[in-house]
């Protein structure tokens, strides 16, 4: 690679990363209003964050319904992937398309539908409700995950088991679980940040009651923009980028075994 690529590829990279590195030092502001850069350098905004009980609640259901969208999400993929890896029936290509649906369709119809099918319902402000819906979107980037993780398992390997007395299920959780455990944590991981940092689904379906963290952003920031803001994104970032970095960790321990 010549060196005015390099150093076009650096500038990129450093256009991209810049804004993340604002809205951090945004986050260490003591000021009562938003600035850039901060006059005063204070944590005093996270400690209101943790501290206010709106904001604790919001997050909370956040994660609720991120850890009830990841289960279903892996769940239903981990099944779907491995019937298209392993499964002997035609029209695959036309099944894994139906799954992936949802990555072409924009959010804001998603909602919409939901919305129309969760109202007669009154499914409005359901948590679990929020974490399937919330699935939906999740599903399409699971089953594309464990498809590259299940192909890489040896079919010889559950053969042997099954010619050894093993049954389906024994063979399923002593030999593909494990080997696919790596893989389906990442699943896992992916499916949580989706369903955490989506909004427009949750504009439609969380109300008063299951108002996640990202709807209680957006609403601060349509009626105030309060400085606080700056130390909830900060904190979603830092979230974002611990889970990812675990994520790069057991990749690598994977590609290692």
């Amino acid at each position: 690679m010549s060196i005015s690529l390099r150093v076009i590829n650096y500038l990129i990279c450093f256009l991209l990363i810049a804004p993340i590195f604002i809205v951090l030092i945004i986050s260490f502001n003591g000021d009562p209003y938003l600035v850039f850069p901060p006059k005063v350098i204070s944590t005093y905004w996270y400690e209101k964050f943790f501290q206010d009980t709106r904001w604790k609640a919001s997050l909370i259901n956040s994660l609720v319904i991120a850890f009830y969208a990841s289960v279903l999400a892996v769940t239903v993929g981990f099944l779907a992937a491995y019937s298209l890896v392993r499964g002997r029936f035609k029209r695959k290509k036309l099944l894994l398309s139906f799954v992936l649906i949802p990555l072409i369709i924009p959010n804001i119809i998603t909602a919409i539908a939901l919305y129309y099918v969760s109202a007669p319902l009154n499914l409005i402000g359901s948590k679990p409700w929020i974490g399937v819906a919330h699935s939906v979107i999740a599903i399409p980037v699971v089953v594309l995950i464990l498809l590259s993780v299940l192909q890489s398992i040896d079919v010889n390997i559950e053969r042997a088991a099954y010619s050894l007395g093993a049954s389906r299920f024994r063979t399923f959780i002593k030999v593909i679980f494990p080997m696919a455990a790596p893989g389906i944590f990442s699943a896992a991981l992916f499916s949580f940040l989706i369903s955490f940092d989506e909004l427009i689904i949750a504009l439609f379906l969380s109300g008063i009651s299951a108002e996640t963290l990202q709807v209680r952003i957006w609403n601060s920031l349509i009626l105030d923009a309060e400085p606080i803001i700056g130390s909830v994104s900060g904190f979603l970032i830092i979230v974002t980028v611990l889970l990812l970095s675990l994520d790069a960790y057991f990749r690598n321990k994977r590609q290692k075994t």
